[in-house]
């Protein structure tokens, strides 16, 4: 059984939604969510699990954006979704690794669909009272913590990211001040696709325990942290 998050900087009530439910994190937000009872919904969406959606459509983004708003007010939305990489190709180790196709994907999993997702529910989040957006990036996303190179769509893409989300929250902040549009973080969690690239000397976390760091962070945010990218403990990661 999942353990619940108090979430206490949230009003009783309202919707939750993750977006990306059928992955490892995803799945594990939406149990701890729903343990946490602080929400009077929480709606799981993802392409084989939970409620339909399908990133790489934006009439299926609309359309689940819509569903959220008529559940009630829009309180938490948690972008789980993205592609590190392809079974059998792995991530780019060189330049001569580059490939268009695989680039265009990942900017598409990793950026544009997360985009659009914004697009949809950033104008159903309530101009009053605390209200977060957050969009699961990655360390490897920091232009200013790259010393290791490699990685070049995911990098590039989770870096595009974090510039939407920087951009959208500048104008998220004009309609609703108290709301917050973030992105995090979630360390290395132990999912099948990051399990090729973890070493014995690293802290991987289970999808729950990433749960509860992420959900933590997220109860610790105020509006000054919007548009801001932090980690699984709530630290701030350089662009």
């Amino acid at each position: 059984m999942a353990e619940a998050v108090g979430l206490k900087s949230f009003a009783p009530g309202g919707v939750a939604a993750v977006f990306g439910a059928s992955g490892g994190i995803g799945r594990a937000l939406v149990a701890t969510l729903v343990a946490g009872g602080r929400f009077g919904a929480v709606l799981a969406f993802g392409r084989r699990e939970g409620l339909p959606f399908d990133l790489a459509d934006e009439a299926s983004i609309a359309a689940a954006a819509a569903k959220v708003a008529a559940a009630g007010d829009v309180r938490l939305a948690i972008d789980a979704t993205g592609l590190l990489h392809h079974a059998g190709t792995g991530p780019e180790k060189t330049w001569r690794d580059l490939d268009a196709a695989r680039l265009a994907e990942a900017f598409a999993v990793n950026a544009i669909g997360p985009a659009l997702l914004m697009k949809h529910l950033l104008p159903h989040l309530p101009r009053t009272g605390k209200a977060v957006f957050a969009t699961l990036s990655a360390r490897v996303g920091s232009i200013g913590d790259n010393r290791l190179g490699g990685w070049y769509g995911y990098r590039a893409s989770k870096a595009a990211l974090n510039q939407f989300v920087r951009t959208a929250a500048v104008e998220l902040a004009r309609r609703a001040p108290q709301a917050i549009c973030v992105a995090l973080h979630p360390g290395t969690v132990a999912t099948p696709l990051s399990a090729p690239f973890t070493r014995p000397d690293q802290d991987v976390h289970a999808p729950g325990q990433a749960a509860r760091h992420l959900l933590d962070v997220i109860d610790g945010l105020g509006p000054e942290a919007s548009g801001g990218f932090f980690d699984w403990r709530g630290d701030p990661v350089p662009w």
